[in-house]
């Protein structure tokens, strides 16, 4: 069974930087495809970025592009973040989940999220 926990989130000022970790207790992590979410107050959860199983194609948000880097570690069973030029906008709870379905797009194995504070 997938279970996955994040971590690295914290405080940090505008223009500063995080790695989040999302890390896979279970068997499969190398064959599935894993993306970052995040949920700000008051919003709806949206996608940040997505990774392939071999890592060979990355795809990101509009927001976070040029900002923000996914990668993964199939050997540590481990996806990563890497957030750059923070701002304040960027602050939510961030999550990472496993590709469920193609068609149509859904994600499932949620973690319990990570929080992001960027201040000003």
């Amino acid at each position: 069974q997938v279970q996955l926990v994040e971590s690295g989130g914290g405080l940090v000022q505008a223009g500063g930087s995080l790695r989040l970790s999302c890390a896979d207790s279970g068997l499969t992590f190398s064959s599935v495809k894993m993306g970052w979410f995040r949920q700000a107050p008051g919003k709806e959860r949206e996608f940040v970025a997505a990774i392939t199983s071999t890592g060979g194609y990355t795809n990101y948000a509009d927001s976070v592009k040029g900002r923000f880097t996914i990668s993964r570690d199939n050997a540590k069973n481990t996806v990563y973040l890497q957030m750059n030029s923070l701002k304040p906008e960027d602050t939510a709870v961030y999550y990472c989940a496993t590709l469920r379905t193609v068609i149509p797009v859904t994600w499932d194995n949620w973690g319990q999220g990570t929080q992001v504070t960027v201040s000003s």
